[in-house]
């Protein structure tokens, strides 16, 4: 028989959390059985509780083998109701964030901020997805008072199904840029599908938050009514910061006239700090604690990320990447004053038909900059190729060819800018960089 939302929520209070994973069952949790192109968890239900699990929950009746196996119609939808159900009983703000680039660090940012003033759980890690915000929203227990969401998106339909379940009642995007094209149909797919969030808190009464700098933005605000919008980023707006450093490090001054060191690199990444800045600030943070905040967070995880290898000292930006994303961190480490500066960039995937064009723009912004290596690694990144001088750049198919040449020419003394989409995983290239080979 299958269980309700409601029967299978009294049976989530005694349960010490909730899996997916059962590579990953902590004591009492609730499994849930999830299906993919390649898998069908139905079939490890019964090992789920041999290791510890309280409850599985399969979608298939015949893995009902135990009065702990619980059935439903569908094991995600399942999933993703139970947490709205949970969502619901959570009488507090949660703050939603999506954009083309910077969500995880802005989320780390604000969440950094809030928790100066408030207990916070914000997004583990990049669980921004489907099954990711489900499993964030069922973390969540009665202890915090504020909760930070970070939300993905491949493709219009997706940001709208993430905030059904997660129910923002303030949220902001970091920016629009060129990501994920393929899935979106280009940039007004991008906007339309980002605006998603816009579109729900909109319609529920909810408070927005927008850098009035960004031009693209603030059309989309003004383009929609809310019940709350708080605009920020100009003097004399609810807030501002000046910067005054952003290489290596930017450095701001605050709206109290201190002046704060951050782990950050790029005007970019200023950006996602005033975001913060002015969320702190909307609930209560004072500036002095609200710079510490920001003072205190160090990216990792490969973004924007700074590692000394011997006497090089290397940028891992290398988690994620897209033209808007690149071109940032190009421009950005362009105007970093140093003796020698390399660029090991790979490709930019999911941009569909625009794929060959985005890649040569970036070796065209390459080729009016003053670096003394480039080296680009995978299939796509041969078009940036076209615009460069010979001399100037050496290109590999595969990273194979990159780990290769990095072996046989001694790098020392230089600053290097790893960059490229996650499944490059150039992060693979770091033991090839200290200079003893």
């Amino acid at each position: 028989m299958i269980i309700s939302i409601s029967d299978l929520y009294q049976k989530y209070l005694t349960c010490s959390g909730v899996s997916t994973d059962t590579r990953k069952i902590e004591k009492d949790v609730m499994f849930f059985a999830l299906k993919g192109p390649n898998f069908n968890a139905n079939n490890f239900a019964r090992q789920a509780l041999e290791k510890g699990a309280a409850f599985a929950v399969v979608d298939e009746e015949q893995y009902v083998t135990d009065e702990n196996i619980l059935l439903v119609e569908d094991g995600l939808k399942a999933l993703q109701q139970l947490a709205n159900f949970h969502r619901k009983t959570l009488k507090i703000p949660f703050v939603g964030l999506t954009g083309s680039n910077g969500k995880t660090t802005s989320k780390e940012l604000t969440n950094s901020v809030l928790s100066q003033k408030f207990r916070t759980y914000a997004t583990k890690g990049n669980l921004n997805n489907h099954i990711g915000v489900p499993l964030t929203v069922l973390a969540i227990d009665s202890s915090v008072e504020i909760a930070i969401i970070e939300m993905g998106a491949n493709k219009q339909g997706d940001i709208q199904e993430l905030v059904e379940i997660c129910e923002p009642t303030h949220g902001f995007i970091t920016n629009i840029g060129k990501a994920h094209l393929e899935g979106f149909g280009g940039m007004e797919g991008v906007k339309k599908g980002k605006g998603e969030l816009l579109d729900f808190l909109s319609a529920s009464g909810g408070t927005v938050f927008v850098n009035q700098l960004n031009e693209i933005l603030m059309d989309m605000v003004n383009a929609r009514s809310f019940q709350e919008k708080i605009e920020y980023g100009q003097k004399g707006s609810f807030l501002s910061a000046k910067l005054l450093e952003e290489i290596p490090f930017v450095i701001y001054e605050a709206e109290n006239g201190e002046q704060v060191h951050s782990h950050l690199t790029g005007s970019y990444n200023f950006e996602n700090i005033v975001n913060a800045l002015a969320i702190g600030k909307y609930f209560g943070v004072s500036a002095e604690k609200a710079n510490k905040g920001i003072s205190e967070y160090n990216p990792d995880n490969n973004r924007s990320q700074f590692v000394q290898k011997g006497s090089n000292l290397v940028l891992m930006d290398a988690y994620n990447a897209n033209p808007s994303s690149m071109s940032a961190a190009i421009t950005n480490f362009n105007n970093l004053k140093a003796d020698k500066k390399m660029v090991i960039l790979g490709d930019m995937f999911e941009l569909g038909p625009d794929s060959p064009q985005e890649h040569e723009a970036i070796g065209k912004l390459l080729s009016t900059c003053n670096f003394d290596y480039i080296l680009l690694a995978g299939t796509l990144m041969q078009a940036a190729v076209k615009p460069l001088p010979l001399m100037k750049v050496n290109y590999f198919p595969d990273k194979f060819g990159l780990h290769v040449w990095l072996q046989d020419h001694e790098i020392k003394n230089t600053h290097i800018l790893v960059k490229g989409s996650r499944g490059m995983g150039l992060e693979s290239v770091l033991p090839f960089l200290d200079g003893k080979f």
